[in-house]
C-alpha cells in the first residue's frame, strides 16, 4: 500500500528497507506480526507460481479459506504445511526456504502477554500482538484517554467502571497488563504514537477529580516526548470525519505489511481489511489532524482543563 497523504501535524511513518524487513524489526515484532509477515511471503510465492488458493489448500489437506487465513496471519503455522506449500510453489532454494520456515516457527511462540490470557478476551489478544509489533500507531479516542497514555489510577478506575462484576484480582491483572503494554515506549526504537483525543475524554472525570488531575499531568509529560504526538479535538470543531467512534491504525516496519485498522466494540473488535476501507480510515485520521488543535497547543489546552 502506498503512503497516504499526511495531514499537518501528523508524524511521518518510519519506513522499512526496500530490500526487505530489517532484522531488528523482526526481533521486536510479536507473534501476530510475524504470522502476518510469513503469510504475506507465502501469498507472494503462491501468486508468483500462479497457483490458486483452492489448489494450495488441497496440497495441505485443507480448504481455500485456510490458505486465506494463513496468508492474513490469522492462524498459527504447522512446519509441514509451510514446507509443503513452498515445495508446491517451486521454492526450493535453501537460502529462501530455511529463513521462512524459521520465521514460521518463531511466529508460533506465545507473546509475553499470554500470561494474562485468563483475564483477556480472545478477540483482544491479536491486537496486543499488533500493538507490540507496530512502529507507528495513530488513534482517535472519544470517551477515554488512550490506553498507552493512561496512569495506573485512571486505568483502574476505568476498568472498574467497565467491569463492575469482575473480582478485584482480575481488575488488578488487567491494570498490570495495561501498564506492561507501555514497554513499547522503552524499546531501542520506541513506538511512535499520534493520538487525537476528543475534548469529551478530558472532561469526563474518571475516578474523581484527584485521579483526573494526575492523568492530565501525566498526559502533559508524555506529550513532551519526541515519539509521542497528542492533539485535542475541541467541541468547537463541530462535526468531523470520525464521528462513528474510536479508530486505531497500526503501521509496521515490514514493507510487505499493509496498515491495520482496529475498531474496538463492547464485546469484540473489527479489522476492516479492504484497501478502500483502510484508505478511508487513513483519510479520516488525516482530517482529524487538521481539525484538531495543533500539537503545540496541547500543553496549554490540557493546563486550562487542569486549572478548571
Amino acid at each position: 500500500m502506498g503512503e497516504p497523504p499526511r495531514a499537518s501535524g501528523a508524524p511521518s511513518a518510519p519506513g522499512g528497507a526496500p530490500g526487505g524487513p530489517p532484522a531488528r524489526g523482526r526481533e521486536l515484532a510479536g507473534p501476530t506480526v510475524l504470522r502476518m509477515l510469513v503469510g504475506a511471503q507465502l501469498r507472494r510465492h503462491r501468486e508468483a507460481a500462479g497457483i490458486s488458493t483452492e489448489a494450495a489448500g488441497y496440497e495441505i489437506r485443507g480448504s481455500h479459506s485456510k490458505i486465506s487465513r494463513m496468508e492474513l496471519g490469522r492462524v498459527g503455522f504447522k512446519e509441514r504445511d509451510v514446507a509443503d506449500l513452498l515445495t508446491l510453489y517451486g521454492v526450493t532454494d535453501p537460502d529462501v526456504r530455511e529463513p521462512l520456515l524459521a520465521l514460521a516457527e518463531h511466529a508460533n511462540q506465545p507473546g509475553w502477554w499470554q500470561r494474562y490470557g485468563d483475564v483477556v478476551p480472545g478477540w483482544f489478544e491479536p491486537y496486543l500482538g499488533l500493538e507490540q509489533g507496530a512502529v507507528l500507531i495513530r488513534q482517535y479516542e472519544v470517551q477515554a484517554i488512550p490506553e498507552l497514555l493512561q496512569t495506573e489510577k485512571y486505568a483502574r478506575a476505568l476498568l472498574q467502571a467497565r467491569h463492575p462484576e469482575s473480582p478485584q484480582e482480575e481488575i488488578d491483572k488487567l491494570v498490570e497488563l495495561r501498564m506492561e503494554r507501555r514497554r513499547v515506549f522503552a524499546r531501542p526504537d520506541p513506538l511512535k504514537l499520534w493520538a487525537v483525543i476528543d475534548e469529551a475524554a478530558l472532561r469526563r472525570a474518571v475516578g474523581g477529580a484527584g485521579t483526573m488531575r494526575g492523568q492530565l499531568r501525566h498526559l502533559i509529560e508524555m506529550a513532551k516526548r519526541p515519539n509521542i504526538t497528542v492533539q485535542i479535538l475541541p467541541f468547537s470543531a463541530g462535526g468531523h470525519a470520525a464521528e462513528g467512534g474510536p479508530v486505531t491504525l497500526l503501521r509496521f516496519a515490514e514493507p510487505e505489511l499493509p496498515d491495520v485498522v482496529y475498531l474496538e466494540q463492547l464485546a469484540g473488535a473489527l479489522y476492516p481489511d479492504r484497501p478502500s476501507e483502510i484508505a478511508r480510515y487513513q483519510d479520516a485520521l488525516n482530517r482529524l489532524g487538521v481539525q484538531a488543535e495543533p500539537p503545540t497547543r496541547t500543553p496549554d489546552v490540557l493546563r486550562a482543563v487542569l486549572d478548571e
